[in-house]
């Protein structure tokens, strides 16, 4: 008898792409995944992260039992639909950036959340449909589609026309921006050291709705603190929103880990005013370092904050005037919050994320091999 082959690939591509939520997702769980293998029954599979012949912005993660390899020719698109199918022919194929190839055979799909369909006026118009598409194809002809919330699981559903059974929760964790140790030097730059500021992360991608949070400083006046925005624009995938002045907003771009780090752990509360997210990573973050949460009380982020945020409607500026005066003038409201903030984020580790999903591989691609 001819012996099964038990090779799993991971699809690469978001080591070339610039690190948002997804990138970060991918890169978690083969570090977490990489650590579990050398302790677990998995001797008998191989496991190799395909990757495009590109530079690496960020460099190549040093993983001892996920094996990185190059494969192709092309880049972007055409190295997902042509190269990586091709290289990854004799093996099962793992894609945990929502897309993949649409005719590779044997595959699980990670898709995040459903917003291409839900706020289509986001995303530019040639990613919107490249994502459609591609998301009923995977819906259809994937061996199991995963998401990372119990909303995302109902909005992939009635979206993508499938079951329920065929898509399965898989969590995320936070636990990575403890990892390194806080830049402090950003407070100085930005003139932030000991001065009382609000901090909220995201792309200007509309449903991110900062400008909400902005033109709700504009009304408060002097009663409201100075609001630190960080994160990239990354203009090929979002539609840009228009932008209100205010002496009291600074605008960071991009900034470290480390850095992100002390800007948690500074301010005095985070803000997360999205109109939809499939998870919410970045409140989770500012938990585990210690900072106060106000959020969104909309989509996925009461199932994943609980009890450990206050919560507001995020088309309402009279809601983000009060809760924010709230939290400014409440140490006791902000100890509360740090105090069920720290609990909360100990549910969500890398960790347990990556135990699940291993589990899941070997059921879901050897059903009959599972050890």
């Amino acid at each position: 008898m001819k012996k099964e082959n038990r090779t799993i690939y991971f699809n690469g591509r978001f080591l070339v792409q610039p690190k948002t939520g997804v990138q970060r997702f991918a890169e978690e769980m083969l570090t977490e995944l990489d650590g579990l293998i050398a302790g677990s029954t998995c001797s008998n599979y191989e496991f190799i992260c395909l990757v495009p012949p590109e530079n690496y912005p960020r460099g190549l993660p040093d993983w001892q039992n996920v094996r990185i390899q190059p494969c192709g020719r092309l880049k972007g698109n055409l190295w997902e639909q042509i190269d990586l199918p091709f290289a990854a022919q004799r093996g099962k194929l793992v894609n945990l950036c929502n897309i993949g190839p649409v005719l590779h055979p044997s595959q699980i799909s990670v898709i995040h959340d459903a917003s291409v369909f839900t706020v289509p006026e986001a995303y530019s118009t040639a990613f919107r449909l490249k994502y459609k598409f591609i998301y009923h194809v995977l819906a259809r002809s994937a061996l199991q589609i995963l998401t990372v919330s119990q909303f995302s699981k109902k909005e992939l559903s009635r979206y993508l026309h499938i079951t329920e059974e065929k898509i399965r929760v898989l969590s995320e964790g936070c636990e990575h921006i403890l990892r390194t140790q806080a830049d402090h030097s950003i407070l100085d730059k930005f003139s932030l050291r000991g001065q009382p500021y609000f901090l909220a992360v995201g792309s200007a991608s509309r449903h991110k709705n900062l400008n909400k949070v902005i033109e709700a400083m504009h009304s408060c006046g002097e009663y409201f603190p100075r609001l630190v925005i960080a994160g990239g624009s990354f203009s090929q995938v979002f539609r840009s929103e228009e932008t209100i002045p205010t002496d009291k907003l600074i605008r960071l771009g991009f900034v470290t880990d480390a850095q992100l780090r002390s800007l948690y752990e500074n301010a005095l509360a985070f803000v997360f005013p999205s109109l939809y997210e499939g998870f919410g990573l970045p409140p989770l973050e500012a938990m585990v370092c210690g900072c106060p949460v106000m959020a969104s009380n909309t989509t996925s982020l009461p199932e994943v904050c609980g009890d450990a945020a206050v919560y507001f409607d995020p088309t309402s500026e009279e809601q983000i005037i009060l809760i924010t005066r709230q939290l400014a003038n409440s140490h006791i409201l902000r100890n509360e919050l740090r105090k069920k903030g720290l609990e909360r984020a100990q549910q969500f580790t890398w960790n347990k994320a990556a135990r699940e999903l291993l589990k899941i591989l070997i059921a879901e691609l050897f059903p009959l091999s599972v050890e």
